[in-house]
């Protein structure tokens, strides 16, 4: 019987798949990637394509945030992917909302340093023709973020690593087992040294008592993309509202977040309720995608909302104006989410096995960085 050998597997063709078989392969190793679909169809496809540093809790996860960017700009370099230096808005309509930001920015000097500030609402027209002025008090403007399609950027990457790192991707593959050095697939018996296991919302194929241990739920959003904005209209910086500011861990610990969330559950209680919070980015055919709610269990129905699709729109409305705001596509995305504050779950359950997962909705932003911090150590 033949037996195949690596250095390295990976389980899961998302992107922390992806990212671990990149870090492995810069470091020399040999390098097979199992994936059991034909081709990606979970989270990593399902997502704005935003590279959000920003909203990133601050320190260490920020830093791998711009760090998991460089490797987004070089696998961009290396492939022709598109991948925009966008950066973002956080537009402020109610004066809580420029509390927030205020603090954010005085308190942060990291993102100062890296050009974050504060700029007027004349300003924030002036970088993007959709955000609204009426009401508009103030902006927060980052360089830092990168726009990039799900869509075609996870092939593409998984393209990368095959023809630039000699990569075996293996998609259509599924790892029926453990027992290093051996592993048993649908593509034949690999002897490896090292495995990480990136499976996503499949907590129970591989090593189901580590995910039963990990406290990991499922989050539920829904999403929305527009058709083609007419005459090439540009969107500029990717754009978010007030609710984005009780939504992302880099604004937890500002006093004046407090006043934010009493006035929100106040004036918008149904989309509280339900996790929704705004943002707004652009494909590179000119496709707006809009989104998202939250919701979070172990398992969810397979049923969409249209309340909650409306509510998101309407709150859209409230700070962004689109030349064409027809919606052509729905959709609903599922992520493993930790819910106690921890940013990943990386567990070894035995020598020479790593379970990577529970990145929650940052895994486009923070999966490069974090790959490369744990073959750092292992």
């Amino acid at each position: 019987m033949t037996v195949n050998r690596a250095d390295t597997a990976v389980v899961g063709g998302g992107i922390v798949g992806l990212a671990h078989a990149l870090a492995a392969a810069r470091r020399g190793d040999r390098v097979v990637l199992f994936e059991r679909d034909e081709h990606a169809v979970g989270a990593s496809i399902r997502n704005f394509g935003m590279i959000w540093a920003i909203g990133q809790q601050r320190g260490r996860v920020y830093e791998r945030a711009l760090r998991s960017r460089e490797i987004w700009r070089e696998i961009a370099d290396g492939s022709g992917m598109w991948a925009a230096p966008t950066g973002s808005l956080h537009l402020a309509h109610r004066p809580e909302e420029v509390a927030v930001l205020e603090e954010f920015t005085d308190a942060t000097p990291a993102a100062r340093e890296r050009g974050t500030t504060m700029i007027t609402a004349r300003e924030a027209v002036q970088r993007s023709p959709a955000a609204r002025e009426d009401g508009l008090l103030a902006a927060m403007w980052s360089p830092t973020e990168l726009n990039v399609d799900p869509r075609q950027a996870v092939p593409a990457v998984a393209r990368y690593l095959a023809e630039v790192w000699g990569v075996d991707v293996r998609f259509g593959a599924t790892v029926r087992g453990v027992d290093l050095p051996a592993v048993s697939t649908t593509a034949g018996d690999w002897r490896v040294d090292r495995l990480f296991v990136c499976s996503g919302n499949d907590f129970e194929t591989l090593y189901p008592k580590v995910f039963a241990d990990s406290g990991l739920v499922r989050c539920k959003l829904q999403m929305l993309r527009t058709g083609v904005q007419p005459g090439g209209w540009q969107l500029g910086p990717m754009l978010c509202g007030g609710l984005t500011l009780l939504h992302y861990a880099a604004f937890d610990d500002c006093a004046s977040r407090a006043a934010l969330d009493a006035r929100m559950r106040e004036e918008l209680p149904f989309h509280r309720d339900n996790g929704i919070h705004v943002l707004l980015s652009q494909t590179a055919d000119g496709r707006l995608t809009i989104g998202d709610s939250h919701a979070y269990a172990t398992t969810h129905d397979p049923f969409e909302s249209e309340e909650i699709n409306a509510a998101i729109l309407d709150y859209l409305d409230g700070f962004a104006r689109l030349p064409d705001a027809a919606i052509t596509e729905r959709w609903h995305g599922c992520y493993p989410s930790l819910r106690d504050g921890r940013t990943e779950l990386v567990v070894d359950p035995e020598p020479g096995v790593t379970v990577v997962n529970g990145v929650g909705g940052a895994g486009m932003t923070l999966s490069f960085g974090l790959a490369e911090e744990n073959l750092a150590t292992r």
